[in-house]
């Protein structure tokens, strides 16, 4: 399902100029462990950048594809290096605005898989700038000057306001962009409950749906979550190391995950939409949008932080037009997207 076009924003003052995504949602300065171990035995940590939205505007921007992040951070030295460190990965960062009596969101974690009952985290967020983001403070025909408005369920857990902007972008009306909305559930966040219902009832005013299968409220199928979602028009439902299932109209396609050797479990949801935002910019087959989210998911997997350099556009292309025997046997591992590790003779498809 290509996107259709944005709205007209040519006589608004100092809206640019219409890209591929517009992302919009909190980035925090993440500080990483220097080993494994519970957060009181980690003696220092790394500093890195991490949000959901920004995550996936990177990896759109590192891919080739124009792209603009919507968000506020305080004025701090941890905003100013949100705002340089996303903008170097090529996003439009000139819509982020800085807020003088709220500070940058952090957060620190553990190494290692998030699934894992060892795995902490701990937000500082309460009160970040980000959480005053409401409908008045974001420029509406800035948000809708993209082909594609990518959200996340993290953003309505920040505050009411947050909630209140979120349920005006999902809402449908004419003229408004493909609105890609992933679920990304964040137990943590959600202290009251709620989650299940506000989740649920923003995306089904989305086009495009991104959910795991095991934060889709306990439903035991993929089937099971599509019809708990029958509103937009593309539902994907991620499936771990098996792989995905895209609903589309009454069409259902699942495309398995390549092998992957695993070093830090982190990142891949946020690049798997990337990857298949990407193939749905270039109006690919489903299976090959699959396939790209699979890479991209991949490339994710098998560095150690949040951000991985894609694999060049033509070398993605290749993998994913292997015939099905020969992405059955494809294994993909630390520096497959360089060209570093010797891929499989199927793999080598010119």
């Amino acid at each position: 399902m290509p996107p259709t076009g944005p709205c007209d924003v040519s006589d608004v003052p100092g809206v640019p100029e219409v890209v591929d995504v517009v992302a919009l949602g909190e980035s925090m300065v993440t500080f990483l462990p220097s080993r494994p171990g519970p957060l009181a035995d980690v003696p220092s940590f790394e500093r890195g950048i991490g949000g959901a939205e920004s995550n996936v505007a990177c990896v759109l921007a590192a891919a080739g594809h124009s792209v603009r992040w919507i968000s506020r951070v305080g004025a701090d030295p941890f905003g100013d290096h949100l705002v340089k460190t996303i903008g170097g990965y090529g996003v439009d960062v000139t819509h982020v605005r800085r807020d003088p009596d709220r500070p940058t969101g952090i957060y620190f974690r553990t190494a290692g898989d998030r699934s894992g009952d060892a795995h902490e985290v701990a937000y500082y967020r309460a009160g970040s700038a980000a959480s005053a983001m409401s409908a008045d403070t974001v420029h509406p025909a800035a948000v809708r000057a993209g082909r594609v408005l990518h959200l996340s369920g993290i953003t309505a857990a920040l505050s009411g306001t947050c909630l209140g902007l979120m349920r005006e972008l999902t809402t449908r009306r004419p003229g408004r962009p493909l609105v890609s909305f992933d679920v990304n559930h964040r137990p943590a966040l959600w202290r009251d409950g709620d989650a299940a219902t506000v989740l649920r009832d923003l995306a089904r005013g989305a086009d495009l749906v991104f959910v795991g299968q095991d934060e889709a409220w306990g439903l035991p199928s993929a089937e099971a979550v599509r019809a708990a979602l029958p509103e937009p028009e593309v539902l994907i439902v991620k499936q771990g190391a098996a792989g995905a299932t895209v609903f589309e109209r009454r069409d259902v396609t699942f495309v398995p995950a390549p092998r992957v050797d695993v070093v830090a479990a982190v990142g891949a949801g946020d690049a798997f939409a990337a990857g298949f935002l990407s193939a749905t910019l270039r109006a690919l087959p489903v299976r090959d949008r699959l396939r790209h989210g699979h890479l991209m998911a991949a490339a994710a997997l098998t560095v150690p932080g949040d951000l991985a350099t894609p694999p060049a556009r033509e070398h993605a292309d290749r993998l994913a037009a292997l015939d099905d025997a020969a992405w059955g046997r494809l294994r993909l591992g630390p520096g497959w997207t360089e060209g570093i590790q010797r891929a499989p003779e199927e793999v080598r498809t010119p």
